[in-house]
């Protein structure tokens, strides 16, 4: 069936979501919203649509974080690759045999990362096992403990990976001690920095007084430089609430990188693939990376996927990092598919773009509670404050725009302390990206009415 508009029958939860979630509470040990505020229970996927157990149509402004930037249920391209696939062979252990599969995927990612050097791939199945496949990388090559993240990251919750994220207390809380030698610097935030540096007004100032921080601060008093393996950072921080950092900061970030002989690791898991209108969101930002973490979208909203792209002089001896099923054939012919598509969609992401902007940034001058708009392509965040002098943090005024906009038949996801964002299928149109703003808009001056 084809929708071009919401339709909500009953309010959400109704009476079959409820018995799903009860259930769900009582037997299922995964991480989920408050079901006060996000009630959705997913039944099935039509383009990007989503529609729940009791036949509710809701509009999709999550993209499953980012994973099904291609719509649902799955696209007929990449559906059709994965039956004749199977039909072939699914897994073709990759880690001990050899299947041209997982080598064509390499080539493709190795032609269009970042960076002029030449390039290997470390295949896995998901954004964290992507970063501790870095971090491995990083320690084996050269032959350095520590690393260097940013306070708001978020780049898994394995213990390694944890170690390095630092946007909610909550991901840590009870898991300490994390991995040792990670040190956790000022994200280079325009909105909200320890400096209150305007850094949409002072992006230079702001750039340099990160810099300064860990040239000065950091390695001149209490971290030698020479034992750094690596800086690890997201282009734009996600769960930390969509923070677009000043556009020179990753070059001189890198220049730093250079001077002490650090590797730069590029965290794409959830910007990576089309979703702010390029391939990769670091090309936005002028750098090439060392190493570049995949996953989500790569699989193409179907098959768990992950990659880690690397310089080709950083590569592992035979043995020393491996797993089972990364890379194996039915991922890789998914994600060759993927990128293909995701290539041919980038145009229509560019495009609204300005959509977006424009209407977002109308709202932000309609209402105080909104401090701040910020994003590229696809990937918007829109943080609400109490107050925008002291800039408090409104999370129960942010929960409530989330549950009155799926009420409305928009499902949208919080992040940061209080930010929601806005990140569509890359698949979607115009007029469905007005019909969405719009119920944004409705569900904003419900909240705060």
């Amino acid at each position: 069936m084809v929708y071009d508009k919401p339709i909500v029958k009953v309010v959400p939860p109704g009476p079959k979501a409820k018995e799903v979630i009860e259930r769900h509470s009582r037997y299922v040990a995964t991480t989920t919203h408050d079901p006060e505020v996000l009630p959705l229970v997913i039944d099935r996927g039509e383009g990007v649509w989503l529609v729940d157990v009791d036949g509710n149509v809701y509009l999709d402004f999550s993209s499953a974080v980012s994973a099904s930037n291609l719509g649902y249920p799955t696209h007929p391209e990449i559906k059709k690759a994965i039956i004749e696939q199977l039909e072939k062979i699914a897994h073709a252990a990759g880690t001990d045999y050899y299947n041209p599969y997982q080598v064509a995927l390499a080539e493709k990612l190795a032609s269009i990362a970042p960076g002029k050097f030449e390039k290997k791939v470390f295949f896995c199945n998901s954004g964290t096992e992507s970063i501790e496949a870095a971090l491995k990388v990083a320690r084996y090559a050269t032959n350095r403990k520590l690393f260097i993240a940013f306070i708001g990251a978020f780049h898994g919750r394995t213990l390694g990976s944890l170690s390095l994220t630092a946007s909610k207390p909550v991901h840590k809380r009870k898991f300490f001690p994390t991995a040792p030698g990670v040190v956790h610097v000022p994200y280079p935030n325009p909105y909200r920095n320890p400096w209150y540096i305007d850094g949409y007004e002072h992006p230079d100032e702001l750039v340099n007084r990160v810099i300064e921080y860990i040239e000065y601060w950091l390695f001149g008093h209490y971290v030698p430089a020479d034992e750094v393996a690596a800086v690890v950072a997201e282009p734009i921080q996600g769960e930390g609430g969509y923070v677009v950092p000043p556009k020179n900061f990753f070059t001189e970030l890198k220049k730093l990188c250079s001077k002490y002989g650090l590797l730069l690791v590029m965290d794409e898991v959830q910007m990576g693939l089309g979703r702010t209108g390029r391939m990769f969101a670091s090309e936005h930002f002028n750098v090439a990376p060392d190493e570049v973490c995949l996953a989500k979208s790569l699989g193409g909203g179907v098959v768990p996927a992950g990659a880690t792209i690397i310089r080709k002089d950083l590569d592992f001896d035979p043995g020393a990092h491996s797993n089972t099923y990364g890379g194996h054939a039915l991922v890789s012919v998914a994600a060759l598919k993927t990128l293909e598509l995701t290539e041919k969609y980038l145009p229509n992401v560019q495009a609204l773009e300005k959509l977006f902007r424009e209407s977002l940034n109308e709202l932000k001058e309609k209402y105080e509670y909104i401090g701040d708009v910020r994003g590229l392509g696809l990937a918007w965040g829109v943080e609400f404050v109490r107050d925008r002098k002291t800039k408090e943090h409104a999370p129960k005024l942010r929960n409530k725009v989330v549950n009155e906009a799926l009420k409305r038949g928009l499902a949208m996801l919080p992040c940061g302390k209080s930010t929601i964002r806005l990140i569509p299928p890359i698949v979607i149109g115009e007029e469905e990206v007005k019909i969405g703003l719009e119920i944004f808009k409705e569900a904003v001056k419900s909240a705060l009415t």
